[in-house]
């Protein structure tokens, strides 16, 4: 028996606006739309499908799961995600690895890392 990860599921508010900003972010489409679920393609880089699925209740509290992107160019990236609508929340590093860690438009954090930073 083989378990893969093919998609990993948001709880939200309002499941088109925030597939409005993951499709933008990831470029890529939404490939099913069920009305309270959507699924995006799949990256063309590969990784899971995002799925989005409404839910009475806000978020409350820290994510106790979250995505974790890579970028060449993170401050770049950063700056193009915020531009979306991302919110910047906080910048780590240790030598040779750099993140920056956002919250979507819902408040869901996720991360971009850099691999080399400074």
């Amino acid at each position: 028996m083989t378990l893969e990860l093919r998609m990993i599921t948001v709880d939200c508010a309002d499941p088109r606006a925030l597939a409005a900003f993951w499709t933008a972010a990831l470029d890529v489409r939404v490939a099913a739309d069920y009305g309270g679920f959507l699924m995006l393609e799949q990256p063309p880089s590969g990784g899971p499908v995002l799925g989005f699925q409404q839910v009475p209740e806000p978020r409350t509290g820290k994510n106790r799961l979250h995505a974790d992107f890579t970028a060449s160019d993170r401050a770049a990236e950063v700056r193009r995600l915020v531009g979306l609508g991302a919110t910047e929340l906080d910048q780590h590093s240790f030598p040779g690895f750099a993140w920056t860690v956002l919250a979507d438009p819902e408040g869901n954090e996720f991360c971009v890392a850099e691999h080399g930073a400074p």
